[in-house]
């Protein structure tokens, strides 16, 4: 195991009581995370221009139930943000099972949200072709894979949008028009289109997420996200299959405006043993616009 540091959680961030900053050393680079409770490990992995933020009502939550780790992934949050690493789906899925590996796990529970879930995925499956091959050394065993509003093949709205931002036009449109000012300015407008009611936004929450903003890198991160997004999802879409005997949760707010709702059912059909919570009247932040519910029914999966 590489931890190299280990410091009370910073104010900050939200995360609450009993929440430890740690630091590890990762393909030549510091990545961050969050580390709570104790029990079997579950995995927690935030989506596009999030962090470990996102999981701070969950932390305090599962802690008793399991020992939770939430990385800010390599260019995001507060981890360093290298050049010319691969932040391609099936790229980044692999450094999640080199931090696990670091960590020292034998097994463990996986949940990710929006494009952290497809990182899920592909982590799910690199996890089950080792297993597969018979190969020795074949890294942790995944026991469950929980997804949350999922970045997915068959929601028709993140077909384009994401693309279009990773052409060269889209990319000099995003670089004029949200540069660090211009982005803490209209970054509450953006988040708040997250939630179905935006009355439930917990107080604090722009502040923790507008933290990181200011690290440079953080744009360009996203920018080399988006131009792989097509490749991503015909490659999440064809290894799919492979992922049917896993245990699966499948979380969604019916009112999910990144990633429609209406593409959980295609989704579960690849999947034998799934179960899925639907919240009502709920955006694209379950466990922020309706953290009891949303934990309740994590851990009700997750113990029983």
């Amino acid at each position: 195991m590489n931890e190299v540091q280990e410091i009370p959680a910073r104010a900050t961030i939200g995360a609450g009581e009993g929440v430890a900053e740690c630091w590890m050393d990762l393909d030549g680079a510091r990545m961050r995370y969050l580390r709570a409770g104790s029990g079997p490990a579950l995995i927690l992995l935030h989506g596009l221009l999030g962090y470990s933020f996102s999981w701070r009502y969950v932390m305090q939550a599962l802690a008793s139930y399991a020992t939770v780790y939430a990385p800010d992934l390599l260019g995001a949050g507060f981890s360093d943000r290298p050049r010319g690493i691969d932040h391609s789906m099936r790229g980044t899925a692999r450094r999640v099972l080199r931090f696990i590996e670091n960590l020292g796990l034998t097994s463990f529970d996986l949940l990710g949200t929006s494009r952290g879930g497809a990182v899920a995925m592909a982590a799910a499956a690199e996890c089950l072709g080792s297993e597969r091959s018979g190969a020795q050394n074949a890294g942790p065993r995944l026991r469950r894979l929980v997804l949350v509003c999922p970045v997915n093949p068959y929601s028709r709205h993140g077909r384009w949008i994401a693309p279009f931002f990773g052409t060269r036009l889209g990319a000099a449109l995003f670089r004029a028009g949200m540069g660090i000012t211009r982005m803490q300015f209209m970054f509450p407008y953006w988040h708040g289109r997250l939630y179905a009611d935006k009355s439930r936004i917990p107080p604090g929450t722009l502040e923790g997420y507008k933290a990181p903003l200011a690290i440079p890198g953080l744009f360009e991160h996203a920018l080399s996200i988006v131009r792989t997004w097509t490749a991503d999802l015909e490659e999440l879409e064809a290894l799919l299959p492979t992922l049917s005997a896993i245990p699966m949760l499948l979380m969604w707010g019916s009112k999910d405006p990144a990633v429609y709702f209406s593409s959980m059912q295609p989704l579960a059909r690849n999947f034998a043993n799934v179960q899925s919570v639907v919240f009502p009247g709920i955006g694209h932040l379950p466990y922020e616009e309706c953290p009891e519910e949303f934990n309740q029914a994590l851990i009700q999966f997750l113990t029983c």
